[in-house]
């Protein structure tokens, strides 16, 4: 009896570990494969020391859950319609490590932001206080990157953050550190719109 129970165990432990490797080799050994020598295109350029430094900021402060970094073909969901650009193609991700795909869409797909909102004054704003520029957003603010200092004059090396009026209060200027200034350079990199060839497109 001990034998067989040993033996029922066994053949568990080895179905387990077969499911494991099979799915480990489809989903991750067998893509890496296929993708790994997918040259970037043409148009897109490596990441800058300082919008590397934003991209961590990016993971840090969690975009990636509620933003996605993936527009669809038009025959799976309109993200062309809605303006987030052509779908993507594996060359789009050559310079990305970790990937940022996204999972969740609470707020719009990021991957051609830069082509959206080229403004960096935009940028800061938005990231000060969401519902100044978009009324009803429900993106949270990111105070804690900017530096609120007495008095509206700006001092050498300052980056003070334009502001809609009413938003400082009276006799202060906002100022972007250098994690706020280096998430919009970041932002202002994910610029995909570049031609891509039919070989580089998804089939």
């Amino acid at each position: 009896m001990s034998g067989e129970r040993e033996v029922s165990v066994f053949r568990l432990w080895l179905g387990a570990v077969a499911i494991i490797a099979l799915a480990t080799t489809l989903l991750v050994v067998l893509p890496t494969l296929s993708l790994r020598d997918v040259p970037p295109p043409d148009g897109l350029a490596p990441y800058t020391a300082d919008q590397l430094r934003g991209r961590q900021v990016y993971i840090a402060n969690g975009c990636v859950y509620c933003h996605s970094q993936q527009p669809r073909d038009p025959s799976v969901g309109p993200d062309q319609q809605r303006g987030w650009g052509r779908p993507s193609v594996p060359g789009d991700y050559h310079y990305d490590e970790p990937h940022l795909l996204g999972t969740m869409r609470t707020g719009p797909d990021l991957l051609n932001i830069a082509v959206r909102q080229p403004s960096r004054d935009w940028h800061l704003g938005h990231l000060y206080q969401p519902r100044a520029y978009l009324p009803g957003s429900i993106m949270p603010a990111y105070p804690f990157l900017f530096e609120r200092r007495r008095g509206t004059t700006p001092q050498p090396g300052e980056v003070v953050v334009a502001l809609p009026p009413g938003v400082a209060p009276a006799g202060t200027r906002v100022v972007a550190t250098p994690d706020a200034l280096a998430l919009v350079d970041y932002l202002l990199s994910l610029d995909r719109s570049y031609p891509v060839t039919r070989a580089e497109t998804p089939r």
